[in-house]
């Protein structure tokens, strides 16, 4: 026992003991309703590092006694997936509920490893649990998307992570018997990023960095222990997350060289390339977008590259790509165009669609008028005539504003010719 890390001592064996999540496991919610009628379905747990991914898994299997199969993507087949399921098709008896098998990290598994599971899994052999920290609709195939559930879990907040501290220092053996007092908390909540193993963790080592006679931790005991421990730094953990943003700022504030350091900071720290590649097709489309469309392809060409060749060539299109947005003109029209199109309808503008701009595939829709006094654009010169398309109350609205840049600055001056009304000068 005394072995184990702090993170470990204190994994929960119960709902009752498990921190944050109430979205899915507080009373009558849908984990917590698995647990308490025992149908138990197959989902994906997506979220960050240290939220209880696997600790919620084990949880469910051991509450319903079901067997549990642990397999990690990282150091498994499709040769150990297959010897799961035949000891799972083994064991099964008349009556006897499914087996859980476990994958922790379900995005690194391949086509051909996510494949061997979907029999499995639709037949009930297994009951899936996957974890992932990287969106399943990138990584996990639409066949197994739609055998499992997807249940999103947050980072923890503040409150989860204060108690989580009082819990190790009163319920953990070697702690406890310590008298270790927390005098202030603002350093672990912030170090931890959310990442209950990430906390523990620092609070371990700062327990262990005490001075004989010490007993009080407070900030300042705890910044001297991050600073001077570099196995604190964790690519899935707080630096994951800032370091990302820095290049992510530095390529939005056009400059490649501070972009390129931070890129390889990443890379270097083992970061997952296809994780950077998907986080510049976003850039692409939200801070140069309508300035440089061509941005948009050139990421998306990156991304399908990554993915074929991998690391360390795969260091070669990212650099190639990053260097393209970071020097391309900026623009974020567009985000903000469906961000205000987007507020405008949750406010209440659920409004009826024009008679004219509406389909009329049937002798009683064109009685009631529908399509009635639609103009085609290309009956007309230009292409263009102009006609309302926006629904009443609405007719005047404008969501996008073009930027000050010289691609937008001809869409302005085309929309300005079309739509004098709503793009005066």
């Amino acid at each position: 026992m005394e072995n184990k890390p702090l993170a470990e001592r204190m994994r929960p064996a119960s709902l009752d003991d498990y921190i944050g999540q109430q979205h899915l496991v507080g009373p009558g919610k849908v984990l917590r309703k698995m647990i308490d009628t025992g149908a138990l379905s197959s989902f994906i747990l997506w979220g960050p590092p240290g939220v209880g991914k696997t600790t919620l898994a084990m949880i469910i299997a051991g509450q319903l006694q079901r067997p549990f199969h642990v397999l990690s993507a990282v150091n498994s087949g499709v040769k150990e997936v297959r010897e799961v399921i035949q000891k799972a098709e083994a064991g099964r008896f008349f009556n006897a509920p499914n087996p859980v098998l476990f994958i922790d990290e379900i995005h690194r598994f391949s086509k051909s490893q996510q494949d061997s599971l979907l029999a499995a899994v639709e037949k009930g052999t297994v009951t899936l649990i996957g974890a992932t920290t990287e969106n399943p609709s990138f990584e996990v195939i639409s066949p197994l998307l739609s055998r499992a559930q997807v249940y999103v879990l947050r980072s923890l907040e503040r409150e989860d992570l204060e108690r989580l501290v009082d819990l190790a220092l009163a319920r953990d053996y070697y702690l406890s018997r310590r008298g270790i007092v927390v005098k202030e908390k603002d350093a672990l909540v912030a170090y931890s990023g959310g990442d209950a193993r990430k906390l523990l963790n620092i609070l371990e080592l700062t327990v262990n960095g005490l001075k004989e006679g010490e007993t009080v931790i407070d900030n300042e005991t705890v910044k001297r222990e991050v600073h001077e421990n570099p196995l604190l730094y964790d690519k899935d953990g707080e630096q994951h997350y800032d370091i990302i943003s820095a290049m992510i700022k530095s390529t939005r504030g056009s400059d490649p060289d501070a972009a390129l350091y931070w890129m390889a900071r990443m890379l270097a720290g083992g970061e997952d390339p296809k994780f950077i590649a998907r986080r510049l097709l976003i850039l692409a489309a939200e801070d140069i977008g309508l300035a440089n469309p061509n941005a948009l392809l050139m990421a998306n060409a990156c991304f399908d590259t990554v993915h074929k060749i991998g690391m360390p060539e795969a260091r070669i299109p990212l650099a190639e790509c990053l260097i393209y947005l970071a020097t391309s003109p900026k623009s974020n029209a567009a985000y903000l165009a469906i961000d205000a199109a987007l507020h405008r309808v949750k406010e209440g503008a659920n409004l009826p669609v024009p008679l004219h701009l509406r389909n009329a595939p049937t002798a009683l829709m064109k009685k009631l008028d529908y399509g009635l006094g639609y103009k085609y654009p290309h009956d007309f010169p230009g292409n263009f005539t102009e006609q309302q398309y926006l629904p009443d109350g609405l007719e005047d609205a404008t969501f996008y504003h073009p930027r000050q840049n010289p691609q937008e600055a001809k869409m302005l001056e085309r929309l300005r010719g079309w739509w004098k009304k709503k793009y005066k000068p």
